[in-house]
C-alpha cells in the first residue's frame, strides 16, 4: 500500500540498523514516551535489530496506565448513584481500581457506557435530561482538544447535566521529571508523534537545553522509529542535545495552535498525580473557574490514595526502571485475561505489548 509499504522496507530497515550498530560506540539508554511507539517497537521486532549496548526503555506513554488507582476508585463510586451515567473511552473499562473495575460495576448494574468521542457523551446527556452524565476525561495532549471542545459545546447549549472528571496529563512535564531523575538515566527521548502534532516540537526544547538530552519526534512505522534512533545515536555520539523532527510530514515547530487554544480556553494547568511516579508539577489539567458547572470533581468522594497491588511492578515499569519481564507476575498471574495492573490492560501498555509480541513467553 502506498505511503505504508515505503515505511516498511525490510532492506532499508537492515541498512539503518547496521548504521546504528556501527555508530553506537558506547552504551545508550533511549526512552520512548508514547504507548503507540511501545506497541510498534514490539510488533516490528525493532529491539532485535539493535546492538546490545543500545537499550530501548518504555516510559509513561500510556494515559490509561498513568491514571492513579485512587482516581479510578472515585469514578467507580460516582457510578453507584442511580441518577448517574458514566461514560468513558473503551480502554478504561477493564483497568483495575482497588477493589473493582468499570466492567465489573456495569455487570452489577451501574450505567457505564463506552463512547468513541466526548461529543457522544453530550448526546447521551441531551437524551437523558433527568440524569447526570459524567465523562472520564483521560488522555494526553492528543485527545484533550476534543474534550475541551465538548465542554465548550455543553456551555454553548446550556446543558445542565453534562460533566467531565478531568484526569488529563501533559507529556513534557513528565519527561522533565524523568530527565531530572538520575536513577532513570535517560540519554535520549523518542518523542511522541501524535502529541507533538498538537504541541509542536518546540515544547521539548527545555529538556534538550536544560538537561542535555537529545530529543527526536518520530512517527510510528518501523523505518520512522529506526531513523529516529539513528538520529539520537548521532546526537549522542557527537555530544549534541537538540530537538529534531523525523516526523516532519505531521509535526511542525509550534503544532496545532487552534487545538491548543481550545484546550486552554477550557482548562487550567495544575499539579497532578501520575501512577507510579507521584505528583508532577504543572502536568495536569483542571476545568477553568468559568466552566465549574461542568466539573465532576465537585461530586467526588474523599480521595484515598491506593497502594495498588503489591505484586504489580507497573510503577517501576512506567519510570523505565524495570522491564515487564522483570516483574515476577508477568505472564504467570498477570495476563491480558487477568491483568493485575494497567500496563497489562491497555493496548498501549508496555506489559501488554511485550506479552502479545513475545507470545506470552517469559
Amino acid at each position: 500500500m502506498r505511503y505504508i509499504d515505503e515505511f516498511r522496507d525490510g532492506a532499508l530497515a537492515l541498512e539503518i540498523a547496521e548504521r546504528i550498530r556501527k555508530e553506537a560506540t558506547r552504551p545508550l539508554r533511549l526512552m520512548e514516551v508514547c504507548g503507540t511507539h511501545t506497541m510498534a517497537i514490539a510488533r516490528h521486532g525493532i529491539k532485535g535489530l539493535l546492538p546490545e549496548n543500545l537499550r530501548l526503555i518504555s516510559g509513561p506513554g500510556c494515559p490509561v496506565c498513568v491514571t492513579p488507582q485512587g482516581q479510578i476508585d472515585q469514578f467507580i463510586e460516582l457510578g453507584k448513584s442511580a441518577d448517574t451515567i458514566l461514560t468513558t473511552f473503551g480502554d478504561m473499562i477493564r483497568v483495575p481500581g482497588t477493589h473493582s473495575n468499570l466492567e465489573a460495576e456495569r455487570a452489577r448494574g451501574a450505567d457505564v457506557r463506552v463512547v468513541y468521542s466526548p461529543l457522544d457523551a453530550i448526546t447521551i446527556a441531551e437524551e437523558n435530561p433527568g440524569k447526570r452524565v459524567i465523562f472520564f476525561g483521560i488522555g494526553f495532549e492528543t485527545t484533550t482538544p476534543a474534550i475541551a471542545l465538548a465542554i465548550l459545546e455543553a456551555w454553548k447549549k446550556g446543558l445542565p447535566n453534562f460533566f467531565v472528571l478531568s484526569a488529563h496529563k501533559l507529556i513534557p512535564p513528565a519527561m522533565t521529571a524523568l530527565a531530572s531523575d538520575p536513577e532513570v538515566g535517560i540519554e535520549g527521548f523518542i518523542c511522541p508523534g501524535h502529541v507533538s502534532s498538537i504541541i509542536g516540537s518546540e515544547a521539548y526544547q527545555p529538556i534538550a537545553r536544560e538537561y542535555g538530552i537529545p530529543c527526536v519526534v518520530t512517527g510510528f512505522e518501523p523505518l520512522d522509529i529506526l531513523q529516529a534512533i539513528h538520529m539520537l545515536v548521532k546526537q549522542a555520539m557527537e555530544g549534541r542535545a537538540e530537538v529534531e523532527v523525523q516526523y516532519s510530514r505531521a509535526v511542525s515547530q509550534y503544532g496545532n495552535l487552534a487545538a491548543t487554544k481550545c484546550v486552554y480556553t477550557a482548562f487550567d494547568v495544575v499539579d497532578t498525580e501520575w501512577r507510579g511516579i507521584g505528583v508532577i508539577p504543572v502536568s495536569g489539567l483542571a476545568l477553568r473557574p468559568e466552566f465549574a458547572a461542568y466539573d465532576a470533581s465537585k461530586f467526588l468522594p474523599e480521595y484515598v490514595p491506593s497502594p495498588g497491588n503489591k505484586a504489580c511492578e507497573c510503577g517501576l515499569i512506567l519510570k523505565g526502571l524495570k522491564s515487564p519481564s522483570d516483574c515476577k507476575a508477568f505472564g504467570r498471574v498477570c495476563t491480558p485475561e487477568n491483568p493485575l495492573g494497567p500496563c497489562m490492560v491497555s493496548n498501549e501498555g508496555a506489559c501488554a505489548a511485550e506479552f502479545r509480541y513475545s507470545g506470552g513467553r517469559l
